[in-house]
């Protein structure tokens, strides 16, 4: 007798696939816990994380833009959400910053459709994708501002998205980058880098209060 294939069983998510992303997410959906990213048609699976090239600076991340969401209405933040741009990519940012009611939603089944007005990627091995392809997804989606941290480089970029092109945020005089989009959302990138949160934080707090 000739066995029949099951159909509904789905190859597995490989690293290079190239799929649409309602591909990808039913294949995806077979074994979640491993993180998978669609860019450009592209399925990309990170090596495991490290901590001083990733976790730590993550953590750094977040703790700025969660100090800025909880002190801001109308603002939510996520980690690592899938972000549902377009038919060719649905990617996993590290941080994402998002106005209520604006660009984008919360759809049925709990993911993020369309562009958040700000997107954050702490980029080590993975610096080639989020400065090249993940960047220009993120254009081409109407990402406002995206923000990539370079740890092996130590630097962070900051860009703004005008006339349909990224344009790097220059510092001020006191060698602060200024949100466009978020009023009050401050840097200092070298404390940052340096992981000096009390000082991110201190600087943070003046653009808060500059809002009012």
């Amino acid at each position: 007798m000739v066995k029949i294939p099951d159909s509904s069983i789905l190859p597995p998510l490989e690293n290079g696939d190239r799929l649409n992303r309602y591909e990808f997410e039913r294949r995806y959906a077979q074994n979640p816990l491993k993180k998978a990213e669609l860019i450009e048609g592209v399925v990309y699976m990170p090596a495991a994380l490290r901590f001083r090239s990733h976790s730590q600076p993550h953590g750094n991340l977040f703790g700025w833009l969660w100090t800025y969401a909880i002190s801001t209405s109308n603002v939510e933040l996520g980690i690592e959400p899938i972000v549902r741009l377009d038919i060719d990519n649905a990617p996993q940012p590290d941080a994402v910053l998002f106005i209520t009611g604006g660009q984008a939603c919360i759809s049925e089944d709990d993911y993020i459709e369309g562009a958040p007005e700000l997107v954050a990627e702490i980029a080590a091995s993975s610096v080639a994708i989020d400065l090249n392809a993940k960047k220009q997804a993120y254009r081409r989606n109407g990402v406002k501002e995206y923000i990539v941290w370079q740890v092996y480089d130590q630097k962070i970029d900051w860009f703004y998205l005008q006339e349909g092109e990224y344009i790097p945020l220059s510092l001020d005089e006191n060698n602060i980058i200024r949100s466009h989009t978020f009023p009050g959302l401050w840097l200092v990138p070298e404390d940052l880098l340096a992981g000096n949160m009390t000082q991110v934080l201190a600087v943070l707090q003046k653009g808060l209060k500059s809002r009012s």
